[in-house]
């Protein structure tokens, strides 16, 4: 076997493989179109070269843009696939990462079965990162955090090249320099690579503390880092153009300060106690994402590599350290926002594959010089390698294939669409909740489904970005008079649905429906979403008509990928399905009534306690 990654006229194969075989992993059960959480707003705002929710996310949005030109499938479709393909090159960042700590490390005598050898483990840490929960979840939607894993492997790399050339004394400045810029860069894709400093900062002090009193080297090394975060100023020159999707108008250094500094998320920190700090910690989570043998690997390979290589080790311990410092100890995460941080830790899994990568390379080394094997290396042998080697990344993908297959995920799609079709022409519906809302904006804006309706987002109309991003609704508005941000969104909605209703047909979501309490409105069914009338006027009777048009993908026939916010929209279909049903027999329509309550068990067997007591109510059994 030739020595072939970056060499004289070859390729390595091993390195091909690290990023085809997690693609085609990912392509099979990438998500077909739109998902919730953030996907619908990332989907537009990249789609029109917008800016995103804070803090703008201007380098994924450019990445994405990219392959919006791709002629296949959807915009949505395509747009996953970007994070199909940076979540590959991530696992080629393990792959290079674990083949060059393994570089001087030899097994046999043998130099084409050593380079075998570690290449092999590189590939299987390279797979086993592939198919973890985590990097498997953000591959087949849109999501910032695999290429942020990426860019930290190719820092890793750069300052291990340049500390291995110091040593040897060169001095190569342009390494640090190349690295600086990459991080500020990052900071374009999440700001949470500034977590990253101490342990890149570590590999420099452990190679030579001196280095540090070195001005000039230190004065450039921050220039750079500027120049990779000047790529933020996409943000007020697109801003400038009045993009579809224009998140905090960053056009002035006020607005791009408070774009920047996330400064519309305030929040009150939750008080402190050891269960929540146990939370917190337990967010970094080796064992779920690679087995306890896993876990057992990463303590030998850090074993390994303190013999060796122990700044790589000491940098590690740094990472983890700063991250759960910040996340668990500055933030202080609330419970219900702790999902949300196990995202961040994906670089951090990154650098644990790789560890892993190295531990079964000297798990190898250590077999290999216990047993009797012959003096040149068979079939059998290298057969038993492989089995070794990929025994991991084969059971972690055995285990998450099932939850971590979107290829029919149409959820999110479908609930756009059916709340869309619900609609009357020219209607303007308020909705509560960025699962509810990104999808419509994506339809809408993208898609450019039902153009002709307005969908405020409630939490943003205390803004006044918000207001001007909306002119046809909002140009006249009452809540200009006031200070809306004092008094809340629910204070807003209420002014925003006076200021409407009577002049438009006014609707509201589900989530809104039951997010507030309405003094002054009533609100009437239809399907999955409410239309507004005031207390005095004439009732009106639900509309369950719009039923029949709805299409129930992944609803009533189950699929097996299933997150928070699907489970979410699952049970508001089942909650409609419910209140349609009672509405039916308290009519007198009781067979009509009951086959829509077996629709909202069957969609949630959990809600067999309510159907029972809706039955009983009307003095009905089954």
């Amino acid at each position: 076997m030739k020595k072939i990654f970056f060499g004289k006229g070859y390729l390595d194969p091993f390195a091909i493989f690290a990023v085809v075989v997690p693609f085609a992993i990912y392509m099979a059960t990438l998500a077909p179109s739109v998902t919730f959480f953030d996907s619908g707003e990332f989907l537009t705002a990249a789609a029109s070269l917008g800016s995103a929710h804070s803090p703008g996310y201007p380098l994924f949005l450019m990445y994405l843009k990219i392959f919006t030109w791709v002629p296949l499938g959807s915009i949505a479709f395509r747009i996953n696939m970007a994070t199909a393909f940076s979540s590959s090159l991530a696992c080629l960042g393990v792959y290079l990462l674990t083949t060059y700590l393994l570089k001087k490390d030899a097994i046999t005598e043998d130099s084409t079965f050593n380079s075998f050898a570690s290449r092999a483990a590189g590939l299987a840490a390279a797979c086993a990162f592939s198919v973890t929960p985590r990097l498997w979840l953000q591959s087949n939607h849109d999501k910032p955090y695999p290429l942020l894993a990426f860019i930290t492997s190719v820092i890793f790399l750069i300052l291990l090249r340049w500390r291995d050339g110091y040593h040897k004394g060169e001095e190569r400045p342009g390494y640090i320099y190349a690295c600086t810029f990459l991080a500020g860069l990052a900071m374009a894709l999440h700001q949470t690579v500034v977590l990253f400093l101490p342990a890149w900062s570590l590999l420099i002090i452990l190679a030579d503390w001196r280095l540090i009193t070195r001005l000039k080297e230190f004065i450039l090394a921050t220039a750079f880092a500027m120049l990779g975060f000047s790529i933020h100023l996409y943000l007020p020159l697109r801003a400038l153009q009045n993009p579809l999707l224009n998140w905090g108008d960053p056009q002035n250094i006020t607005q791009f300060l408070w774009h920047f500094l996330r400064q519309g998320y305030p929040s009150e920190p939750p008080q402190r106690n050891l269960s929540l700090l146990w939370a917190q910690i337990k967010a970094f989570d080796v064992p779920h994402e690679y087995t306890w043998l896993g876990m057992a690997l990463l303590v030998f390979g850090l074993v390994c590599l303190w013999r060796r290589q122990r700044d790589v080790v000491i940098a590690y311990f740094a990472g983890v350290f700063f991250f759960l410092l910040i996340i668990a100890g500055y933030f202080n995460t609330p419970f219900d926002l702790i999902f949300l941080t196990e995202e961040f830790f994906t670089p951090l899994y990154l650098l644990t594959a790789v560890i892993v990568g190295v531990a079964l390379f000297h798990l190898l080394a250590y077999a290999v010089r216990n047993a009797r094997l012959p003096e040149h290396y068979g079939k059998a042998v290298y057969t038993l390698v492989i089995a070794m080697f990929f025994s991991l990344p084969v059971t972690l993908c055995a285990m998450n294939y099932y939850e971590n297959d979107q290829h029919d995920n149409y959820i999110a799609f479908d609930y756009a669409t059916n709340t869309l079709r619900s609609l009357p022409q020219n209607a303007v519906m308020f909705t509560w909740g960025d699962s509810g809302a990104f999808p419509l904006w994506y339809l809408q804006g993208v898609e450019r489904m039902r153009e002709d309706v307005d969908l405020p987002h409630t939490p943003h109309i205390v803004f006044d970005w918000y207001l001007n991003s909306m002119p046809r609704l909002f140009s006249e508005s009452n809540l200009r008079k006031y200070d809306i941000q004092s008094f809340g969104p629910e204070t807003g909605l209420r002014i925003a649905i006076s200021d409407v209703i009577g002049k438009r047909p006014t609707y509201i979501d589900f989530s809104t429906r039951y997010s507030i309490n309405f003094e002054d409105y009533i609100p009437v069914q239809k399907g999955i979403v409410y239309r507004m009338r005031r207390v005095k006027e004439p009732g009106g009777l639900p509309d369950l008509s719009v039923w029949d048009n709805y299409s129930n993908r992944g609803i009533l026939e189950k699929i097996s990928f299933l997150d928070l916010d699907t489970g979410k929209a699952i049970l508001i279909y089942a909650n409609s399905y419910l209140e349609a049903g009672e509405f039916l027999i308290s009519i007198g329509r009781r067979q009509d009534g009951i086959t829509m309550l077996y629709k909202s068990e069957q969609i949630s067997p959990e809600m067999r306690a309510s159907v029972e007591q809706v039955l009983m109510r009307y003095g009905m059994t089954r």
